[in-house]
């Protein structure tokens, strides 16, 4: 069987290569790439039986990509650790995950079930995948550096984030709060693409929970916790744009 990585971190990309190396000897690596761009350019000019695909990367996730693979006769095995209504998804579209940190053992469950899964086209099962996503879309979630580890955040969960020096203050829609050891603006490209708008040099919020905006010279917004925001001149227009498509 040949098999394509894609994964926009390295590592786990140089993990999975390791384990598919030592415990998958029927699998010969095709190719190692780093985005979606580049796999589909290898897909024009190789047939694999696997991709191995992270769900979260940068300028393309990996159900965009799907999306874009158009008919392709190969099985898919997510590498991630996303949200449960993702993988109730992928689960009844018979394809594949794997969370990481990625186990030996499951990754050889994982390879021998693709290379026995023969009563219905990949393709097809694809398509069942992406209708089902297109139903609900999962929430995105992400690691969060605290002063004392790492914690899973789901975006949905946060109303708004605060600038405090080089730390970043998460404020949820169940009225807790987290001190991150992350930057905003670091915040704020974790967040990219999920309804977040920085309004403010000191401010980055879920559009999802803004209650109203008060006109100024910049203005302000009040969420739905009755917190007030205040929105900066130059935020302005770019934050009313992506409001009126909300």
């Amino acid at each position: 069987m040949t098999a394509i990585i894609v994964d926009d971190e390295k590592h786990c990309r140089e993990v999975l290569e390791h384990l598919l190396s030592r415990h998958c000897h029927e699998v010969r690596l095709l190719a190692n790439c780093a985005s979606g761009a580049e796999v589909l350019g290898i897909l024009q000019e190789e047939s694999p039986d696997i991709l191995f695909v992270d769900i979260e990367m940068p300028g393309m996730n990996g159900f965009e990509l799907l999306e874009k693979c158009g008919e392709r006769d190969f099985e898919i095995i997510f590498t991630t650790a996303y949200n449960e209504y993702a993988i109730k998804a992928i689960k009844h579209s018979a394809l594949d995950y794997l969370l990481k940190p990625i186990d030996k053992e499951e990754l050889k469950i994982a390879v021998a079930r693709a290379r026995a899964q023969k009563t219905q086209k990949p393709s097809d099962r694809i398509n069942d995948l992406l209708q089902l996503l297109e139903m609900k879309k999962p929430a995105k979630r992400f690691a969060a550096a605290t002063l004392e580890g790492l914690i899973m955040v789901n975006a949905d969960d946060i109303l708004y984030c605060e600038s405090d020096s080089a730390y970043c203050k998460l404020y949820f829609s169940d009225g807790k709060s987290l001190l991150l050891s992350r930057t905003l603006k670091d915040v704020e490209e974790s967040l990219s693409g999920e309804n977040f708008c920085r309004i403010h040099h000191s401010y980055l919020i879920n559009l999802n929970y803004v209650q109203k905006y008060i006109k100024g010279e910049g203005g302000e917004v009040i969420m739905n916790n009755g917190v007030n925001l205040p929105v900066s001149r130059t935020k302005k227009q770019d934050f009313l744009k992506l409001l009126e498509k909300i």
